[in-house]
């Protein structure tokens, strides 16, 4: 009798184990039930602060990197940030490697590999900085013989290229790999101009606490969203950009870089 109740029990176990994964098997799993992860871009960049930084924790920081994160997201995407040379970036976009850079639109090398948003991001002044004391040259005939700073990594574009390479004004180039350590160059009359963008010398000013400089803009550079024509989808992906950007800023955010 204790024998035919343990095997009842056993096969009535057995018969409600098997309802139970026939009934579990027509429901989602945990896994399915959980939101898919957003498809990742690689946006590349180069050192910009204050808009685009690498932390000293290695994170990407800046008002720059904090509004492509928005647009990003507002389209379905997250970002994958990688701090690259100029020439390195340009290289990952003509061959799919970075996706994503925002950044200056026009640039020859680019135009056959790159697709540009239309909206902009706001503009970044490139400024030929001198001390006080200096008088202004006069362009570009001024510069004949100067002691010229740049910053390593950078790139310019054409008609300030011409310039550095004009053998006529015998330019004397000097490279540093940072804004602060170009200020100091400056300061200490290693150089007699420096041509950078206002943005990041503004913040290296501020961090030597160091007098205003004079300087003349050379030009005035908009940043755009540039696609990798190899990125997947690459002109629908250019579309969700933008769409996106107007879908925020009719939300009411602000969508230009201070």
């Amino acid at each position: 009798m204790l024998f035919r109740r343990i095997a009842w029990l056993i096969a009535w176990l057995i018969a409600m184990l098997f309802c139970l994964h026939a009934s579990a098997s027509d429901l989602p799993t945990l896994a399915n039930r959980l939101p898919r992860p957003l498809p990742v871009l690689d946006v590349g960049y180069y050192e910009f602060p204050p808009y685009t930084y690498t932390a000293p924790d290695g994170s990407t920081r800046g008002s720059g990197a904090d509004l492509v994160r928005r647009i990003l997201l507002k389209a379905g995407y997250r970002a994958n940030f990688r701090s690259l040379p100029s020439a390195r970036l340009y290289l990952g976009l003509q061959d799919g490697s970075v996706q994503l850079w925002a950044g200056a639109p026009g640039k020859p090398e680019l135009v056959g590999s790159t697709l540009e948003c239309e909206r902009t991001l706001g503009h970044v002044d490139l400024n030929l900085y001198r001390l006080p004391s200096h008088a202004a040259p006069r362009l570009p005939q001024g510069l004949t013989g100067s002691r010229i700073i740049l910053i390593s990594g950078y790139s310019y574009w054409k008609p300030i290229t011409d310039l550095l390479d004009d053998p006529h004004l015998k330019l004397e180039l000097h490279r540093t790999s940072t804004h602060v350590a170009a200020l100091q160059m400056l300061e200490r009359d290693r150089g007699d101009y420096l041509i950078d963008y206002q943005a990041p010398v503004e913040q290296a000013r501020r961090e030597l606490n160091m007098a205003p400089l004079a300087f003349d803009t050379l030009y005035s550079v908009p940043t755009k969203l540039i696609v990798s024509r190899h990125a997947p989808d690459a002109e629908r992906l250019r579309e969700q950009l933008d769409h996106a950007y107007d879908e925020l800023q009719a939300a009411g955010y602000e969508m230009q870089l201070p």
